[in-house]
């Protein structure tokens, strides 16, 4: 008597699915159609609702925020480099700074030191003159030469002598008054100098106009 639940040995209410079967020849699991699209299933779980457009933006988005990270250490980097390019030229400006004044005071010690000799001429001069004044005048007129001498070995030219073509490149008008020529120094209030090209101080003078 056979089982109306069975036939040929197999439950007859199996249910209706195909079965995983060992391949005898290559020993691999036939899986069937079904199972391969649980694959897709199983990504749409892990991202849910992300389709291929979506998940390509999120990676642009994780690149993009490991690049502002690199970006952030190499502006650490640079404001780190910044810094210690702004003390050193903080420190060379000081230094430049202890230089020039240094430079100042060792030109202020050699003009007073050239000086000195002027004023023990002057000295000189006024006790003469104290004495017997009618030495005074050539006294003083030695010490002027002197002056001069010390100027012209400082590098410094003497401009704006009676006679000399007025120039307001190196004279200053303050009168002008009748005469025999055109822009011709009669008198001098103050001698000019001159370094070179560079004006020191203008000559004052009178120049002469005719007509």
């Amino acid at each position: 008597m056979t089982d109306d639940h069975t036939k040929n040995g197999a439950p007859t209410d199996a249910p209706d699915t195909e079965l995983k079967t060992i391949d005898a020849e290559t020993n691999e699991i036939d899986v069937p159609e079904d199972d391969t699209d649980n694959l897709e299933e199983d990504q749409d779980m892990a991202f849910p609702g992300m389709d291929g457009a979506m998940f390509a933006q999120v990676q642009e988005m994780m690149a993009k925020m490991e690049r502002a990270d690199e970006l952030e250490k190499e502006n650490a980097d640079l404001k780190f480099k910044l810094g210690r390019l702004a003390a050193d030229f903080e420190s060379y400006r000081t230094r430049t700074q202890q230089d020039v004044q240094g430079a100042e005071g060792q030109g202020v010690s050699k003009a007073a030191e050239a000086l000195m000799p002027v004023y023990d001429d002057l000295d000189r001069a006024v006790t003469m003159g104290a004495a017997e004044p009618a030495k005074l005048i050539p006294g003083m007129q030695a010490v002027q030469q002197k002056v001069l001498s010390i100027f012209a070995g400082l590098g410094l030219e003497a401009t704006g002598q009676e006679g000399e073509a007025f120039d307001p490149q190196w004279h200053e008008a303050l009168q002008v008054v009748p005469g025999e020529q055109d822009d011709v120094i009669v008198q001098v209030y103050s001698l000019g100098f001159r370094m070179g090209d560079r004006l020191v101080r203008p000559a004052r003078v009178v120049v002469s106009r005719k007509g």
